[in-house]
């Protein structure tokens, strides 16, 4: 996988989140579930950044960005009978997406490159503890 590809399939991954995050935010009660909702709220703003980051990088490398999908798939958080469990999943679920999308970034990226990306992986490995995931190793580690 060359660096480029690295930095599209994060942007992809990046993509997704910020769609599902700012659907899982309309989906938590901001008084009902404080905590929950501030946590959406954080993820949204970091991986808006980093997906605007991305961008930013394909095309100083020499791409064109690729595209979000219209739409992404949240059916397992609308059929829940436990809301507020599917929210804190799905966002686990994203998270762990796109710290694997980072850990290719790291694998392929140029040495001045690879800091920023090692650093988006362990922010995303942080959130999946704050949703509710347990630790684990990353290979090579």
């Amino acid at each position: 996988m060359s660096y480029r590809d690295a930095l599209q399939t994060a942007l992809a991954a990046e993509h997704a989140a910020v769609w599902v995050l700012g659907y899982l935010g309309a989906q938590t009660s901001a008084s009902a579930e404080p905590t929950l909702y501030g946590l959406l709220q954080e993820a949204y703003s970091v991986h808006r950044d980093r997906r605007d980051l991305l961008e930013a990088l394909v095309r100083d490398d020499g791409g064109d960005p690729v595209a979000a999908a219209p739409a992404y798939d949240v059916t397992d958080v609308d059929a829940a009978a436990d809301p507020v469990r599917a929210v804190r999943s799905r966002a686990l679920r994203l998270e762990r997406d796109c710290g694997a999308a980072y850990g290719f970034v790291v694998a392929n990226a140029p040495g001045e490159r690879r800091g920023a990306a090692l650093e988006a992986l362990l922010d995303s490995a942080l959130r999946e503890l704050a949703f509710g995931g347990s630790p684990r190793r990353y290979p090579g580690r």
